[in-house]
This record gives structure tokens, sequence and C-alpha cells, in this order.
């Protein structure tokens, strides 16, 4: 993960204007650029690794910038039709001189942003185009762009390091290795519960939390930070549901889609959230070690819940997609609508009920949330944000 940096092979000629571009870095996505005039470049990304598609991931540094000049980035291939840069998203930007001097970190930025079809294509696939203008706040200052913010496998071993050396918390969360990817990247799988009296606890029902099965959607982890900072916490609340739940959470399902910069894939060039019901444990082994490990967990306790972090590239709001059949279980409380409903009432302004869908459409057998309803635990969901 901590490899050298690319050797900086950058031949610049004094009074040369032109912006440096580097994406060889952590989570970094940029193909290539041309200078189209002496504001305006045109950028193209890299497909996820060992596939053609998925371009939607972006990350890169740029350098040797100017001040208050009109600059222009267009995007040229992306390939969905749709996208939430119709509807106001803009595109994330990180100054290094701002974050020195002013303590900001990473902002909203652009104008004049549009997302549009354009006239090329690769074969039967129509590519779209995103642009938008921007001005820099400081001469030769170094700036990153990004679709989301950025969550990379380095900060979530920061995280996990940083708790495993607090004294309080890592008596009542354990960090266990539950197998390596296929690059040899630890997934870890942590257990969250305050200690037991001897021979208690069983009782306890279990909690599944999954995220980052997409590397692309970063938002999956700053919402699993958020869960683990709560349930981690001295408050009477997160105290409550220690002393009343076992909560098993894999924080990174495949990094090394993380760490190369894909938007959907791990090094097979598969999407994992498609592979839960599959045999093959070492091309896909974080999700066949997750579900062997819920499985043992229902062998031991109740499952009261699973649910896998997502986010989405074309819907606003938090919701979720949950597994209903015709005939609905006669327990109110196994009901797929109940526990939407309840987040709904509790936080109306961040989640959207209208939003959630429970239908199980075809294609979907392989998700985590439908194999997981299948081995019989009635709340198996999927989260998704904005």
């Amino acid at each position: 993960v901590r490899g050298l940096c690319p050797l900086k092979q950058i031949f610049h000629q004094e009074g040369d204007t032109t912006l440096i571009f580097e994406a060889r870095f952590e989570s970094g996505n940029l193909q290539k650029v041309v200078k189209v005039n002496e504001f305006e470049y045109q950028l193209s990304l890299r497909t996820d690794l060992y596939t053609g598609r998925y371009t939607q991931w972006f990350y890169f540094q740029v350098s040797n910038t100017q001040a208050g000049m009109p600059y222009r980035f267009t995007i040229v291939n992306f390939t969905k039709p749709n996208s939430l840069y119709k509807r106001g998203l803009r595109p994330l930007m990180y100054s290094e001189a701002d974050a020195k001097e002013h303590k900001v970190g990473w902002r909203r930025t652009g104008n004049e942003i549009k997302y549009y079809k354009t006239n090329v294509g690769r074969g039967r696939r129509q590519y779209f185009s995103l642009t938008w203008t921007f001005q820099f706040s400081h001469d030769q200052d170094t700036c990153y762009f990004a679709h989301c913010y950025p969550y990379t496998y380095s900060n979530l071993q920061e995280y996990l390091m940083a708790i495993s050396k607090d004294e309080g918390k890592s008596r009542f969360c354990k960090i266990d290795i539950l197998c390596h990817s296929l690059a040899g990247n630890i997934v870890y799988v942590l257990t969250v519960t305050n200690p037991t009296k001897s021979g208690k606890g069983t009782e306890r029902k279990a909690v599944i939390l999954t995220a980052r099965v997409h590397p692309g959607e970063t938002n999956s982890s700053w919402i699993m930070k958020g869960f683990l900072d709560y349930i981690l916490g001295d408050s009477g609340k997160a105290q409550l549901l220690r002393d009343n739940f076992v909560f098993k959470v894999v924080p990174m399902l495949n990094p090394d889609g993380v760490i190369v910069g894909n938007h959907r894939c791990s090094l097979t060039g598969q999407d994992l959230n498609r592979k839960y019901g599959s045999k093959m444990k070492k091309s896909y082994p974080s999700v066949w070690y997750t579900r062997s490990m819920i499985k043992r967990v229902m062998e031991e306790r109740d499952v009261l819940l699973y649910c896998d972090i997502h986010g989405h590239n074309k819907k606003q709001n938090v919701f979720m997609y949950g597994c209903e059949t015709k005939q609905h279980s006669k327990a109110p409380h196994a009901h797929p609508h109940v526990f939407p409903l309840l987040l709904s009432k509790s936080c109306p302004d961040k989640f959207s009920f209208p939003d959630c869908r429970f239908r199980v459409r075809k294609g979907r057998e392989g998700t985590g949330r439908v194999v997981m309803w299948k081995m019989g635990i009635n709340n198996s969901y999927t989260l998704e944000a904005s």
C-alpha cells in the first residue's frame, strides 16, 4: 500500500504554465489528459482493472496552478446516462495551501457544470462527459479533485490502529483478520460488545454490518466510521447497545479495489456484490469468508439485522433496499418495512422511506442482502446514501 512514489519525470521549462497532473497514488484514478488550450483540459478516466467498464470514480492531483484564471476540466468517458451531476452535485477539491493557511479541507467546487451525451462511443458503448469551470485560489498550489470524499485503505488502518491502542475501546472492540485479499491485503472484522459475566451473553442478538464492497462508494466508509465512532463512544445509548447486542463489522470488503482506484470491481474484474452465493473461495475471499462468518454467528445466536452500506450515484437521499415475499411473515417485527420506517421516523431530515424498495429484482440474487435473507436473516438490507 505504501509503495514509493513514482519517479517524477516531468521536464518543465521556465514560464511554462501547463498544469501537471498525477494520479499514481493510493486510490487515485486518472488515465490521460489532453491540453485543449491554455486553460482547458480534457480528461479520461481509467476503467476498473481487467474490465473495459466502470468509469465513475476519479481522484487526481494538479500542480503548477495559476490563481484567478478561468480553468475548464471535461471528463470525457463516463458510461452512465444519468448522474447526480445533472441535479446539483459538484466535484470535490482539496487545496494544500488552503489546508495549511485556513484549515480548510475538501470542498465542493465548480460552476457551469454539465453532464451530457457525447458524439463519441466505443462499439455499442456510448460515452458521457462531465464539464465544469473553476478558479484556483493560489499560485503554485497543489490541489486534488475527487468524485466523493476519499477514504483509503491506509485511512482505515490508521483508524483501527488508534482503536487498538485505546485502552478503553479495546476492551469491548476486538479486531481480527477475516481473511487476506487476492493482493494479500488484510480484510478486517471487528467484534463490538461489552464484556459479559461468565457464561452469560449467548442470549445477546447479533447485528452484522459491512461496507465498501464497491471501492468508488467512499461515502459508505464514512458512514461506517460514523457508526463505529458512535458505538465505541461512552454515551449511555452506546453502552446500552453494547450490553444488549454483539456487533460484527467488516469495514472494507474490497481493499484491493480501493487501493488501485477502481469504482466497482475487485482484482478479478468482478463485482463482489454479485458473488455472495459463489463457492469460489480463492477468487472472492472477502465475500466467501464474510458469508462463512455469518453462518457461524447464526449457529451461536439470533441475528437481528444484516446491513451492507453503499453509495448511490443517481438517486438523492439515504434509503434502503430490503427483501420481501408476497406472503409476509406473521411476526410483525419480521416485516421488512419496519426497520426502514423506524429510521425515517427517527431522522426524517436524512432518511427517505419513499425511496426504499423491497422487491428482489432479477440479477440481484448474488447480493449480500438477498443471500443473507435466504440464509434466514429476516431484516436484511442494503443501505444506500447519495
